[in-house]
């Protein structure tokens, strides 16, 4: 008994199935060469940043130490970065503050943001200091606090940073494509700090482990609010 030939539509499907998976062999094959360079790029990226750390960070030492020898004080500039974190609800807040935390983006309580310090901003940190605390956070809190709860905003969308592609995909244009790009762009308050962090989603930190002291009291008087200085990289690892 003759085997049947295949009909006419199954070979025309065969074929069409067989050209489709050559192409997308090809076009995976570019992808893979493409997604190799761009890990390499990133790689030496981060290298350059971190040298650049250690640079700043030795320079530091040595003009604490070379004033220190000539019985002189090493005063650091000013900080550009800050840290704030709302402490204080809904109640028996005056519409000022109210109105510039909600500004801010601090709309609950244990919210947190990046702010780039200047006139204006610190300002407007000053009236509502009794509500929130703030202080200048060290590189390892910015790494950790984008690594552990970093979100990114996408189309009015809190979308979790799981990708660098997420981030390329909205910073790509100010040459910011993964998160180490994210993170120095931050800490150093780069020339597009202000699009990076609108495209952090503020962060929702958890209570202070241990608890507060005092709301209502000033950090320099035994309480919780007001500026802490460096004294927030250990809020935030009570709270990250």
């Amino acid at each position: 008994m003759a085997v049947p030939a295949k009909p006419a539509s199954l070979v025309k499907k065969e074929t069409r199935a067989d050209a489709i998976a050559a192409k997308t062999k090809i076009t995976s094959a570019k992808l893979a060469v493409v997604r190799a360079a761009r890990r390499k790029e990133i790689v030496k990226r981060t290298a350059s940043y971190y040298k650049q750390y250690e640079a700043a960070e030795r320079e530091e030492i040595r003009l604490h130490r070379e004033a220190k020898a000539n019985g002189n004080y090493y005063v650091p500039g000013e900080a550009k970065l800050a840290f704030v974190i709302r402490l204080r609800g809904v109640n028996n807040i005056p519409p000022k503050p109210r109105k510039i935390m909600k500004l801010l983006r601090l709309r609950q309580i244990n919210n947190g943001v990046f702010i780039k310090l200047n006139k204006a901003s610190k300002e407007m940190l000053r009236i509502a200091e009794p509500y929130i605390t703030m202080g200048y956070p060290n590189l390892k809190s910015v790494r950790e606090l984008i690594y552990k709860r970093g979100f990114g905003k996408v189309s009015g969308q809190r979308i979790a940073i799981n990708d660098n592609s997420v981030i390329e995909e909205s910073l790509g244009k100010y040459g910011i494509v993964c998160v180490e790009d994210l993170i120095h762009e931050i800490f150093t308050v780069g020339p597009h700090f202000k699009q990076a962090n609108n495209f952090l989603w503020h962060f929702k930190l958890s209570c202070v482990k241990g608890g507060l002291r005092k709301v209502n009291n000033h950090f320099v008087a035994g309480g919780d609010f007001g500026n802490r200085e460096h004294f927030i990289n250990n809020m935030i690892r009570k709270m990250n």
